[in-house]
Parts: structure tokens; sequence; C-alpha cells
């Protein structure tokens, strides 16, 4: 009874392993248009078996948005002095993150403008300035931008599909989770909630 239930245990060790060496896809389409967001969160595991899907907006949402107008008021000051010493901490973080993530589809387009023509021109300039140098980083990455003079907007579209492998994420975590500054700055953010 007792190599039984050892071996159950051997082979859910196991089947996580794989799991964590596999990686997790994580693909997001949505479509912005106005304040009307559409979209499709799923999570798949083995690059084709549906762990987690969701769209949005789902009924529950839409009846929430009609009951719940207010905002609450965060205070960002707060939030900021908690996590000015975990900048570097979280830098680092970031990195090792960038590391365990595979891009195999980031194609995105925005439609953007303001009420003015001259500072939509401006700033569609910085855009596509920085679209410039984004787009040759991977040659998976597709993201665009085209200015729109009908007044104040930003809408867009896009299909993305991101691997992530979580076994090169733990040690990280842990290591971020240890530290005292970052713990309160979880605190901190949990409380602005």
């Amino acid at each position: 009874m007792l190599n039984i239930l050892g071996m159950i245990i051997l082979i859910i060790i196991l089947f996580i392993i794989i799991l964590l060496l596999m990686g997790i896809r994580i693909s997001i389409e949505y479509t912005k248009i106005g304040s009307e967001l559409k979209g499709c969160l799923k999570i798949l595991i083995f690059k084709r078996i549906n762990v987690y899907s969701r769209q949005w907006p789902s009924e529950k949402e839409k009846e929430e948005k009609k009951d719940d107008d207010e905002d609450k008021d965060r205070d960002i000051k707060k939030l900021y002095e908690l996590a000015k010493p975990c900048f570097k901490d979280l830098k680092a973080y970031l990195k090792s993150v960038l590391k365990s993530l595979k891009v195999q589809k980031l194609k995105n387009h925005i439609i953007f403008g303001m009420d003015s023509y001259a500072d939509t021109g401006q700033y569609i300039g910085i855009i596509w300035g920085i679209l410039a140098t984004v787009n040759p980083l991977h040659e998976k990455i597709q993201i665009s931008a085209e200015p729109s003079f009908n007044g104040s907007r930003l809408d867009g579209y896009g299909e993305n599909n991101i691997e992530i492998y979580p076994l090169k994420i733990i040690v990280p975590t842990i290591k971020l989770i240890s530290n005292k500054n970052v713990r309160k700055l979880i605190r901190g953010v949990l409380d602005e909630r």
C-alpha cells in the first residue's frame, strides 16, 4: 500500500517537473474601440491543452460596470516611496523573467489621436521612433501605430502568444519575495486595493 502511494506521489512530481520544463503558453487577443474592450485570454500547457480561458467582457463584468461607477483614489506617492528601495531588485527580477520568456507572436496595432493636430503629430512621431527601435529586436514582433485626427482616441487590436518557462522563474521569485522591502511594497499595494 505504501509503495503504491509513493509511486503515485512520484508520478505527480514528475508530471509537475515536466510541466515546468515544457512551459506554459499564454495567448491574448483583444480589440479596443472607444470604451469597449473585447478579447480572449487562454493559458495552454504542452502548447495545446487549454487549462484556462476567459472572454471579456463577461456578463458579470457588464453588470458590475453599471453598478460600480466610483473609483477608489490610490495614494501614488505612498506606493512610490515603498517601491523606491526595491527598484534594483525589481530590475534584476524583470531581467530574469525576460530570459524565461519566448515570444511566439506579438502583433499589435495602435490608433492614437489627441484633440490638437500638432500634439497628435508630435506624439505619433515619438511612438513611431520607439517602435522603430522595438520592432527589430525580435523577428516575431510587429507593433504599428497610426494617427487619428478625429479627436482624442486610443484604440487598437492585437494577437499575442508568449511561452513562459516557470522553472527558470522559481529561484528569482523566491529571492525577490525574501526581500523585506519587496514584502512591504506588496502589503502596501494590497492595502491600496
